[in-house]
């Protein structure tokens, strides 16, 4: 989302691993201490959890921006991949470093909460207006990330990001998952934040087709093809340095 300093590619994955690891910790501790500090007040809740995970992706965008990009999502990093800001090899490193953290986040969040490492959600997610909802919110988040960035303003990518993730929560049926890593690592709370394993595939399904929908858009907004390549995360040019 903003550019990387020059680094290897395990470095790069370990800013990938910890940055999604902490994103899926706030989101999933943020939705444990909701549930216990506003019980049978699914709103308020709502509004702790999202207002948690927005400030902590300002900060981990900043933190970790120039090392690896942040990008903390398989979809942003495969559409980084189309455009050309990442080599293949590289993009496959970061998306299991995002699945690996996020899972381990979710761990954490569980036992700083006083439940098993892995509690497997039963909370069934499921319905046409939930997938639309997933595609809706991953095809503004692309287009959020793609456009800050194309449009010479990266340094704004975090309080954009985490102000947009913010606002989705609420304007989106399914609270904004947008992310099939965070989805992944959400199935190991049966918490507030969870979601069950077999409402998954969907959920992923559509995050690609917002993703895909995404590309096309960006393509057509944000021609500057040359300046992705340049500013967003992990690319060639980075790498090779």
């Amino acid at each position: 989302m903003t550019a990387p300093m020059p680094g290897s590619l395990p470095r790069r994955m370990l800013a990938e691993f910890l940055g999604t690891g902490f994103l899926v910790a706030a989101v999933i501790g943020s939705g444990i201490a909701a549930s216990r500090l506003s019980p049978s007040d699914t709103g308020l809740e709502l509004f702790e959890n999202a207002v948690a995970t927005g400030a902590a992706l300002v900060a981990l965008i900043l933190a970790f921006g120039h090392v690896s990009g942040a990008h903390f999502n398989p979809i942003i990093t495969l559409l980084d991949r189309l455009f050309g800001g990442i080599r293949a090899r590289d993009a496959g490193a970061y998306v299991v470093a995002q699945i690996v953290g996020a899972a381990c986040g979710a761990m954490v969040a569980n036992l700083m909460f006083g439940f098993p490492a892995v509690d497997v959600s039963t909370k069934m997610r499921t319905g046409g207006g939930l997938w639309l909802g997933e595609m809706v919110a991953t095809f503004g988040l692309a287009l959020v990330v793609f456009g800050v960035v194309r449009s010479h303003q990266s340094g704004a990518a975090a309080f954009a990001v985490g102000a947009y993730i913010a606002a989705a929560y609420f304007f989106t049926s399914s609270t904004s998952f947008a992310n099939p890593a965070v989805t992944l690592a959400r199935t190991l709370s049966d918490t507030f934040a969870g979601i069950a394993p077999s409402s998954v595939p969907l959920f992923v399904l559509f995050e690609l087709v917002g993703g895909a929908i995404a590309a096309l858009a960006i393509w057509v907004l944000y021609p500057d093809a040359e300046t992705t390549a340049r500013e967003l995360a992990g690319g060639d040019k980075e790498g090779e340095r």
